[in-house]
């Protein structure tokens, strides 16, 4: 399957003048720019969108394009689909950021604080009620046993992606991938597929400046963001910092399963996260 990388930002501007020019990249799996476009605001559109992206593909139509902008999502989504082309919100998009991160340069002596992949994300927002689990806790499993564990099996929702098998990240199998095991209970399959919808990426341990509280905040979508949970108790935010040490040790690989018990028996959701 072919995919590609898009992006369509407002330039910064690069004189006294605030800047009315919009950029179209377009980058390979490779991260490669393979395709660029500029256009006054007034043309940015799904028009214009679709004349672009036609040129770019010429004879080398990709079945996916992958966009991290929430802005622009809606254009690029109804451009794609005048094409027949599949398009993927994700964060994931490394490649293209990279590529834009370093494009960056051109403008950061007009604009210092010029980061063309920083994106405005709302305050967290609480669990839904109904979806709350019964408890929770810190895990840690070796990233071999990891991939035995839940690599075949059946389980009702999983999101392992390829780039993120320990494997695959140069991950010695021995290194223990730290994660958060929710016990859902009744709620457990309700909770598993409202995070399918949601699409988790990371999560995080956020600390209190006496680092004696805290809370867990999950990032989903785009920009979206979610209290897991909250604690005020020293051995909770200790085990809280050794879950991002652990994290440090794995590239950032930690994991997030949901299961309604805690006999080892059944497993409802499970996915693979790393931050950006």
């Amino acid at each position: 399957m072919k995919k590609w990388q898009i992006d369509f930002y407002k330039l910064p501007p690069t004189d006294k003048q605030q800047s009315n020019t919009w950029e179209l990249a377009i980058c390979d799996d490779r991260g490669q720019i393979i395709y660029e476009a500029r256009c006054r605001q007034s043309q940015a559109n799904s028009d214009w969108l679709v004349t672009q992206l036609g040129h770019a593909m010429g004879e080398n139509r990709p079945d996916v394009v992958q966009v991290f902008r929430p802005q622009v999502l809606g254009l690029l989504t109804i451009a794609a689909q005048q094409l027949g082309i599949e398009v993927e919100a994700t964060r994931r998009t490394n490649v293209l950021k990279k590529a834009l991160k370093k494009r960056a340069s051109n403008y950061t002596s007009k604009t210092p604080n010029y980061n063309p992949v920083a994106l405005d994300k709302p305050p967290p927002q609480a669990l839904p009620e109904n979806l709350w689990g019964e408890q929770w806790n810190f895990a840690s499993i070796g990233a071999r046993d990891l991939i035995e564990m839940f690599g075949d099996r059946p389980i009702p929702v999983k999101d392992m992606p390829e780039s993120l098998l320990p494997l695959n990240l140069g991950i010695a199998s021995t290194t223990p991938i730290p994660g958060v095991v929710i016990y859902g209970g009744r709620n457990s399959l309700q909770l598993a597929r409202w995070l399918e919808q949601e699409k988790p990426v990371f999560l995080n341990y956020i600390p209190t400046e006496v680092g004696q509280s805290g809370g867990l905040i999950l990032e989903t979508g785009l920009v979206e963001r979610w209290i897991v949970a909250t604690f005020e108790d020293r051995e909770v935010a200790q085990a809280a910092q050794s879950y991002e040490q652990r994290k440090q040790a794995s590239q950032g690989l930690h994991f997030l399963l949901v299961q309604p018990d805690d006999s080892g028996m059944t497993y409802t959701g499970f996915w693979l996260l790393k931050e950006e």
